[in-house]
């Protein structure tokens, strides 16, 4: 597996040419404090530097999370994460938005830990109306252990874009002329955790969280959000045009955008439920225009 990442490694260096492009707004660093707020096992949370960083702690006893305190329906979220390192099989780092009902609405960031020099696997899902199953998975072109990188999600009227970096890894377009449910009009809060979930996660579950190399510590800085906050004025964050999000450049992915989607695709996708007609042997209407990149 070695030579796997070194090969993850150099398709580093294959990267398309950088020109100017639409890109989201670059996030201002925040402190934990100001927007999130501790959800479930609290000691288990460590604050550095007065909560301008955090880490999640899982030991056997139990793993932790936050979520944001306000909800919101439209806008930009990001956070620059360190996942566990060394041997994390077992383990779920995510980063995710979600509603509240029944017929929930939520985009997914998990992180899938690893056996030790095995890369980690980054696992995005959409769920609109209650209804998931569109998982993606890819590889990594970089250690996430060992610095911080930035995962954010852009979320508007049109699509809902994954980016890891600057790099958009996924799109959800805005398909209701296809029938397909699209998340705008249930306000979502961000959350985050870290837990065991060796019943899945690490290769479908045959290899089981090594508790002897508890305890497993993801850090966290940069809370980032940009979002039109409807816990407070739902209303007004169903109006179109307002914001910098609703702008015809984001509408839509460049041509750079889609030549780095078209990469990550190419080199570093490892399942897409679109392509699964073992699973899912009708292809999903919404997969018509995922065969566009």
């Amino acid at each position: 597996m070695a030579s796997a990442l070194t090969v993850m490694f150099l398709g580093f260096f294959l990267w398309p040419s950088v020109t100017n492009a639409a890109a989201p707004r670059k996030p201002i660093d925040v402190p934990f404090q100001k927007n999130y707020v501790p959800t479930w096992a609290q000691e288990h949370i460590k604050y550095i530097n007065g909560g301008t960083e955090v880490q999640l702690v899982l030991d056997k006893s139990t793993g932790t999370g936050f979520q944001s305190r306000g909800s919101y329906l439209f806008g930009h979220f990001s956070m620059q994460m360190k996942l566990v390192p060394g041997d994390s099989a077992g383990t779920v780092t995510a980063f995710y938005l979600s509603s509240q009902n029944s017929e929930h609405d939520e985009i997914d960031f998990e992180f899938l830990g690893n056996r030790s020099n095995q890369p980690y696997i980054l696992q995005t899902n959409v769920f609109t109306g209650g209804k998931g199953n569109r998982e993606q998975r890819i590889y990594l072109w970089f250690d996430p252990t060992r610095e911080y990188h930035s995962y954010s999600v852009l979320w508007n009227m049109y699509q809902v874009v994954f980016f890891v970096d600057d790099v958009p890894i996924r799109v959800f377009k805005n398909s209701k002329d296809l029938g397909v449910r699209f998340p705008f009009n249930q306000p979502m809060k961000i959350y985050s955790s870290l837990w065991n979930a060796d019943d899945w996660a690490t290769r479908g579950g045959l290899e089981k969280t090594d508790w002897n190399k508890a305890p497993f510590v993801a850090s966290y800085r940069s809370f980032h959000i940009d979002g039109c906050e409807a816990s407070v004025n739902e209303k007004v964050c169903a109006t179109q045009g307002r914001r910098w999000w609703d702008q015809q450049e984001f509408r839509d992915l460049d041509g750079l955008q889609y030549r780095r989607l078209r990469w990550v695709r190419q080199k570093y996708t490892i399942y897409n439920y679109c392509a699964d007609r073992a699973r899912i042997p009708t292809m999903p209407p919404e997969c018509a225009r995922d065969r566009d990149v």
